[in-house]
């Protein structure tokens, strides 16, 4: 297993934790993560994501937004989530920075990239196209000005993102990737019926984006 490292990040006027997955040979990549909504920093995707990276090399550090850590359920406003990321990126981005994260983490990473973030690469699990039964309220909108190699990697059972829904908002991205994880829902769960169970989808997501990290030449 890799050395864990707690960190902090100034975000305004307070902090937030971060843990930091250290490389026992450290490479020029790092990867930062941010969980969903309704989890936080010790999200357990997330932990397995971070500690397989590190494994390989990368540096990856993942982090909570301020509302996480002070334990309330009712997300900041977009624009402290927004500043988070922000600050994350100015105080841990490495030689070659690549960002990412699972549902809202993954969604608001996002348009920090699309407004100019310096990163090099993106990576997005369980991207939330749009709230469970209403497809119209897509988020969107600002994927076509992301300009870095883009990973989107979802379940083929995900509510929030149907398959051919989460493609073609992929396209808005130049040069993007697409990968469906079979079976699986939002939460990344599959049905006892599939033979697969959770952590078998955390497996095949990680490998996506370890493959993924490597064709675009971002280890």
């Amino acid at each position: 297993m890799s050395d864990e490292t707690t960190l902090s990040i100034v975000v305004g006027d307070g902090s937030v934790t971060a843990i930091a997955s250290e490389p026992a040979k450290a490479g020029r990549a790092t990867f930062l993560y941010t969980p969903g909504a309704g989890s936080n920093v010790h999200d357990p995707f997330g932990k397995q994501l971070c500690r397989a990276l590190a494994t390989r090399g990368v540096r990856a550090i993942r982090f909570q937004f301020p509302y996480q850590e002070a334990g309330r359920r009712s997300p900041d406003r977009p624009a402290i989530l927004e500043q988070t990321w922000r600050a994350a990126i100015e105080q841990l981005a490495g030689e070659t920075t690549v960002v990412g994260g699972r549902s809202m983490g993954g969604r608001i990473a996002s348009q920090v990239v699309a407004e100019g973030a310096a990163v090099a690469g993106l990576a997005l699990f369980a991207y939330p196209l749009h709230p469970p039964g209403k497809p119209e309220r897509r988020r969107d909108e600002h994927l076509v000005t992301i300009t870095v190699p883009t990973l989107f990697c979802s379940g083929t059972r995900d509510v929030f993102a149907a398959p051919g829904e989460l493609t073609e908002a992929a396209a808005l991205v130049a040069g993007s990737t697409v990968h469906h994880l079979e079976s699986a829902d939002h939460g990344f769960n599959a049905p006892k019926s599939s033979g697969r169970d959770r952590e078998d989808v955390y497996a095949e997501a990680t490998a996506t984006l370890v493959e993924w990290l490597g064709r675009e030449g971002l280890l």
